[in-house]
C-alpha cells in the first residue's frame, strides 16, 4: 500500500471519546489512527476516556456534557502546539462534549465528524424505544424520548441529553463547525438527512479493518457464531429462541456480556447446543471466526455499521442477519449470507437450516463474503476515501 499523491500537506488531529466498556467506535478509531500512522500521514491522536466520568458529581457530568470548558481548552491547545490543518472527530458524548467542534471553528480549523450512531437525532442514539425501532424525534425536537426516559432510563439523564441536542441545534454548532459528516452506509445517510443534515455535507465512506486478519478454514469447527453486546436490541430473545423454541441442533458459541447475561447463561445450561463464552479479546474473535460456519446478526435496530460484518467477510465467514437497516444493504441475501425477518426466530431458524442443508451454496457464500470484503473494506480502499473526504473539507473550508 503507497500513500496517496497529493500536493497538499495533511495534518490531522484525530479525536475521540472513549466508551467505559470499549465497542465499535473505539476499534474503528484505533484502526484508523495506526492506517493513517503507517502511510506516513502526520497525525496527533486527542483522547478523551469516558471512565473519569465516574469520579465526578452527577451535576458536573451533566454540565460537562452540554459544554465542557476543559475539553474547550485542551482542544485549542492541541492546535496551538501542533497546527493540524483538519480535525477528524469520532466521537464528543459525553465527555468531550460539542465543545471541541466549537474550539475547532474558532481556530478556523475544518472539522470532519464520523457518525458512529444516531445521538444527533436520538438521545439513546439507537432509534429504539421499548423493543421497537421508534423515529419519533427524528427531525424534531427531541422531548418524546425526555417523556419515555429514553436515555439510560432515566428522565433528567434524558433531559441533559436532549438539552445537549437543542442547545447545539440552535447555536449551529454542527452546521457551522462540521464540513463533513461521514455516515458509514447509505441507509444510515438517508436516516440523517431525513433528521436536518444538509445532504451535500453528508458522505458515505464504509469501515473497515486493518490489519487484514486473513481467511479461515472453511467450516473448521461448523458452529454458528454470535458476537456482540448481550442485550435486547441485540436480538438476543430472538437467538435463544430459534436456537431453544426451534429446537436447533447446530452449536451456536455466543460471545460478548451484557445486561441479558444471566438468560443467556440460563439458555446455555438448558439447551447443550448453546454454549455461552463469555467477553474474548478481539484475536479470540477472530480465530472464532476463522473457524465458524457463518455468523449470526439478530439485531432489532437499525444498527449503523457492525465492525462483526466487516471482521467476518474479512475471514471467508457468511452472515446471517435481520433484514433491516444497514445490515440490509451490507449483507447481499444468497451472495454473502442470507437475510431474514427482523424479529421472527422461526424465518431465523428456516434461514440457518438452509444453509446448513446446502454446504455448496454456502461454501460459495464463503468466498463471496472474502470477495466483498477485498472490494470494499480493505485499509487500501479505505485510506483512498478518506484522504479524499479530507481534501473535500479543506477545500470547502477555504471557501467559506
Amino acid at each position: 500500500m503507497r500513500p496517496r499523491k497529493s500536493e497538499t500537506e495533511m495534518r490531522i488531529l484525530l479525536l475521540h471519546t472513549r466508551y467505559i466498556e470499549q465497542g465499535g467506535e473505539d476499534v474503528v478509531f484505533d484502526n484508523e489512527l495506526r492506517l493513517l500512522q503507517s502511510m506516513g500521514e502526520s497525525v496527533s491522536p486527542l483522547v478523551f476516556d469516558n471512565n473519569l466520568l465516574s469520579r465526578m458529581h452527577s451535576g458536573l457530568v451533566a454540565i460537562n456534557t452540554i459544554y465542557n470548558a476543559t475539553s474547550y481548552k485542551r482542544v485549542l491547545q492541541e492546535i496551538r502546539e501542533y497546527h493540524p490543518n483538519i480535525m477528524h472527530v469520532h466521537n464528543t458524548f459525553p465527555l468531550a462534549s460539542p465543545s471541541v467542534i466549537l474550539a475547532a471553528h474558532r481556530a478556523r480549523l475544518p472539522v470532519v465528524l464520523t457518525l458512529h450512531n444516531y445521538r444527533l437525532l436520538c438521545p439513546n442514539a439507537l432509534l429504539y424505544r421499548d423493543n421497537v425501532i421508534c423515529e419519533d424525534c427524528l427531525g424534531k425536537l427531541p422531548y418524546p424520548a425526555v417523556i419515555h426516559s429514553c436515555y439510560r432510563s432515566s428522565k433528567a439523564a434524558t433531559a441533559v441529553v436532549a438539552g445537549m441536542l437543542m442547545l447545539h441545534r440552535f447555536f449551529g454548532t454542527w452546521d457551522k463547525g462540521i464540513q463533513y459528516f461521514i455516515a458509514l452506509t447509505e441507509h444510515s445517510r438517508k436516516k440523517f438527512v431525513e433528521g436536518g443534515l444538509p445532504a451535500e455535507k453528508v458522505l458515505v465512506k464504509p469501515n473497515f479493518l486493518y490489519p487484514d486478519p486473513g481467511i479461515g478454514e472453511p467450516m473448521a469447527g461448523k458452529f454458528a457464531l454470535f458476537v456482540g453486546r448481550l442485550s435486547p436490541e441485540k436480538g438476543i430473545d430472538v437467538l435463544l429462541e430459534a436456537w431453544s423454541k426451534q429446537k436447533m441442533t447446530n452449536t451456536l458459541l455466543i460471545i460478548g456480556t451484557g445486561p441479558l447475561n444471566r438468560k443467556v447463561a440460563k439458555a446455555s445450561d438448558e439447551n447443550p447446543s448453546i454454549r455461552w463464552l463469555g467477553r474474548k479479546p478481539r484475536e479470540d474473535v477472530v480465530s472464532f471466526m476463522k473457524q465458524a460456519s457463518f455468523l449470526v446478526l439478530p439485531s432489532v435496530v437499525y444498527e449503523n455499521f457492525p465492525m462483526t460484518i466487516v471482521e467476518a467477510f474479512a475471514t471467508g465467514l457468511p452472515v446471517v442477519a435481520s433484514d433491516l437497516g444497514a445490515m440490509a444493504s451490507l449483507v447481499d441475501h444468497g451472495r454473502t449470507g442470507l437475510r431474514f425477518r427482523p424479529g421472527d426466530a422461526s424465518d431465523l431458524a428456516e434461514k440457518v437450516e438452509w444453509l446448513l442443508s446446502h454446504p455448496r451454496e454456502l461454501d460459495k457464500m464463503r468466498k463471496e463474503a472474502r470477495h466483498e470484503y477485498e472490494v470494499k473494506y480493505t485499509a487500501e480502499r479505505n485510506y483512498q476515501l478518506l484522504m479524499g473526504i479530507y481534501e473535500r473539507a479543506l477545500e470547502a473550508a477555504k471557501k467559506a
